[in-house]
């Protein structure tokens, strides 16, 4: 239902009014989105004495590039920005692994209590985070896991929406092709590796996307499990470096930290919508 109807809008004042309208909307939608990278951004190429008398300025009188190489030199950004991709690394493997598996059982295999495991895993979407981590970290001792990545990767894997995803497009593949394959004496393990995996490239795509920017901006638990400076993730570091480094170079460390996904988000975005378009999902 639109508030302008057909015949209005081919007046030219309609016309020109919605058009004014649009672009100021388009603009204000951008000036969210980039202003804050761009602040970043400046503010790394800006001297220490600029952030503190011209902190709002557009940009630096005097631009320093060469911050991000003594970022990178001074605070050790490399080092943590190759712990954050093994930690990104790990987490989207058992993400990937746990969403396709758990979709595959209860979409395709469709065991008796499916339904109710599939409530339980969808209730868990429901707790909050800090609820269940005083637990997990004990379990995470009892285990002997602190300090490693696998108290990271582990946990990971209970992530109830990319099960929901994975189901959702499963659901919505031709259950003749299941019946075919099976009369044709395929195995599940044949189900799941020639029949459905090449035909979910689209959710595969999405789950991977997902997993990689919520394990990259974590902060909370790589914070409590990781106790070893030399073994945290660039979000860790960056909060204990503050302290301690200029801030024009924390800023420069910034905008290195948040490149990568940034940079993977652009290039992947059109499958993310894809992908969310075949489970019918709606943000």
């Amino acid at each position: 239902m639109s508030l302008i109807s057909h015949v209005e809008e081919r007046r030219p004042a309609v016309r020109a009014g919605l058009r004014a309208v649009q672009a100021l909307t388009l603009a204000f939608l951008v000036l969210i989105g980039l202003g804050p990278l761009y602040m970043t951004v400046k503010g790394a190429m800006s001297p220490g004495t600029d952030l503190i008398a011209r902190p709002l300025a557009l940009w630096p009188a005097d631009p320093r590039p060469e911050n991000f190489a003594t970022a990178w030199a001074d605070l050790g950004v490399g080092h943590y920005l190759l712990n954050t991709v093994q930690v990104v690394g790990g987490s989207w493997a058992v993400q990937l692994f746990v969403a396709v598996t758990a979709g595959f059982a209860l979409s395709v295999l469709r065991p008796r209590f499916g339904r109710y495991v599939y409530g339980a895993i969808l209730a868990t979407m429901f707790v909050p985070y800090t609820v269940s981590m005083t637990s997990l970290f004990l379990t995470v001792i009892d285990l002997g896991l602190v300090d490693s990545y696998w108290s990271i990767w582990l946990p990971s894997g209970a992530h109830a929406f990319n099960v929901l995803l994975a189901r959702r497009f499963f659901d919505a593949l031709p259950p003749e092709l299941f019946a075919a394959a099976r009369v044709d004496g395929a195995g599940t393990w044949q189900l799941l590796t020639r029949i459905v995996l090449p035909m979910s490239r689209p959710i595969l795509a999405v789950i991977s996307l997902l997993a990689v920017m919520h394990s990259w901006k974590d902060f909370i638990w790589p914070l409590v499990a990781i106790t070893d400076p030399g073994k945290q993730p660039i979000s860790v570091a960056l909060a204990n470096l503050a302290e301690q480094a200029p801030q024009d170079e924390l800023i420069a460390a910034m905008a290195m930290a948040l490149a990568p996904p940034v940079l993977v988000f652009l290039v992947f975005q059109k499958h993310i919508v894809a992908g969310l378009g075949f489970t019918g999902v709606k943000g």
